[in-house]
């Protein structure tokens, strides 16, 4: 057997986007005939772990203090299998190494000794591995932009739909902030979410209100409330905080449009969440977004908001005269990224390095 390192410990925070990354990649690798493979998870909660996946997978004990270079995993696994750029955690030997790539964001935000410490630890990590996964092509362009890349094997493994059942539980109840047509987006409140942009696009839809879902204790969180106050949109704009998976389900199904302007995005699940419910949805033109959205979806090409509402009322135009066709694709499209396929990507990877 092929002993196979998974470094999951980003589970414990589940429902981040690196933990989701993690959780349905480890639950899609469940359901496929492993073979030869004999995959350790390195989590925090090993019981939770176990008794949704018991013998699957073998459980290591996440420990902080691995972090540090003497107590580094000691083990020499077949595979190590880094989960995403950031993680902090090594083995203590030069073993076979898989890096799978999200984005590199860090370039370019933080202070300068951030951006110079995330890049020499980002650096090291390029040069240990035997090979490369990126979760979209622009994360691939950009790591090649901004990084001396070693010759190692490199593969594009698309990230999976978080959301394939589309129904919401019988006698579920949510009491909506708005009675109003509403547009909807949902992620952490930070600078590369870009959620202003959206608050000052609303003064110019003045038949629409606005529904944000997520982490909102931030700087950013807020920065924008006290923009919502000068500018009178209290009773407009509705701050959910962070929504379970079933609201999150209402809010898609409910809305008018799914509005995401994010500044910089490795991949962005949330536009193929709101795809797999046939609604419209618009989108940033940069980074990965026109990759993952596709030709039916619309974009801004800046941040002015009188254009910005421009785009959504035009786009909206478009979508109704055309429902059918643009619901059927949209859906289709959606269905595409599959984590079961996913997971059979990175299996095949798997024994690409071990052979």
């Amino acid at each position: 057997m092929n002993q196979v390192f998974l470094e999951s410990h980003n589970l414990k925070n589940k429902f981040s986007g690196f933990g989701q990354f993690n959780y349905h990649l480890i639950k899609a690798l469940s359901k496929q005939d492993l073979g030869d493979l004999d995959i350790t998870l390195n989590v925090k909660d090993v019981a939770q772990l176990k008794a949704e996946f018991g013998t699957t997978f073998n459980y290591k004990k996440y420990k902080s203090i691995t972090r540090h270079k003497p107590f580094r995993i000691k083990k020499k696994y077949d595979l190590w299998h880094c989960l995403n750029q950031n993680i902090k955690i090594e083995p203590f030997y030069n073993i076979p190494y898989l890096l799978t790539v999200h984005d590199i964001h860090f370039v370019s935000e933080g202070s300068q000794g951030l951006q110079e410490k995330l890049r020499g630890q980002f650096e090291k990590k390029l040069q240990r591995a035997t090979a490369i996964t990126y979760i979209s092509e622009f994360a691939k362009k950009d790591t090649h932009a901004h990084f001396e890349v070693p010759k190692v094997p490199e593969f594009v493994i698309y990230n999976g739909n978080t959301i394939t059942d589309i129904t919401i539980p019988a006698g579920f109840e949510i009491k909506t902030p708005t009675k109003r047509p509403y547009l909807f987006s949902i992620g952490d409140f930070s600078e590369r979410k870009n959620f202003k942009s959206l608050v000052a696009m609303l003064r110019h839809l003045p038949d629409y209100d606005l529904i944000l879902a997520g982490n909102n204790n931030t700087l950013y969180g807020e920065s924008l409330r006290s923009m919502l106050s000068e500018q009178g949109l209290n009773d407009r704009v509705f701050l959910t905080g962070k929504i379970g998976d079933t609201e999150k389900h209402y809010y898609f199904k409910n809305c008018e449009a799914f509005v995401f302007p994010s500044l910089r995005e490795g991949f962005g699940i949330p536009p193929i969440e709101a795809m797999r419910f046939g609604k419209p949805v618009f989108l940033s033109n940069n980074t990965s977004l026109p990759e993952i959205g596709g030709e039916q979806s619309f974009y801004w090409d800046h941040y002015d908001p009188e254009y910005m509402a421009t785009v959504v009322q035009q786009g909206l135009e478009t979508f109704y005269a055309h429902q059918n066709d643009y619901e059927t694709w949209y859906i289709a499209r959606a269905k595409r990224f599959n984590w079961d396929e996913t997971a059979k990507e990175y299996i095949k990877v798997y024994h690409t390095i071990l052979k």
